[in-house]
């Protein structure tokens, strides 16, 4: 039986984007608030339709020397033009999203994704305040 952290891709592959992006602007000051996006399909786009899409994305800090995370955000997506009729609606939602957060110190920001085909994706960007 595999364990659910066996279950996480991070590499993309064929011609869609899976593993989220996370982008912060400008420089990170410690404790001060700051911009976090995480998307999916910026670089490549990932279809966004009732038989595959993207279902949310999890943000998580994990301070430097720690091993717990600290979980920022989790940002589900849920119109994907279904509507009950077996017709699409024309209503989505776009995988990208934003928080401000602050932290006390260096370390990592983690998000993962879901795809409704593909499963888990996860990514990591270094944090260091400045």
């Amino acid at each position: 039986m595999k364990k659910l952290s066996e279950l996480y891709k991070s590499e993309d592959w064929k011609n869609e984007k899976h593993a989220p992006l996370i982008e912060t602007t400008g420089t990170i000051v410690k404790n001060e608030y700051f911009k976090v996006e995480v998307s999916v399909g910026k670089e490549i786009e990932h279809p966004n339709t009732v038989e595959h899409h993207i279902r949310w994305i999890e943000l998580y800090f994990l301070p430097a020397g720690k091993d717990t995370p600290q979980h920022v955000a989790t940002f589900d997506f849920t119109s994907h033009g279904e509507n009950g009729d077996g017709k699409e609606t024309g209503t989505y939602t776009h995988p990208c999203a934003a928080t401000c957060m602050k932290v006390d110190g260096d370390g990592t920001l983690l998000a993962s994704s879901y795809c409704n085909i593909h499963g888990l994706w996860q990514t990591e960007k270094e944090l260091e305040c400045g």
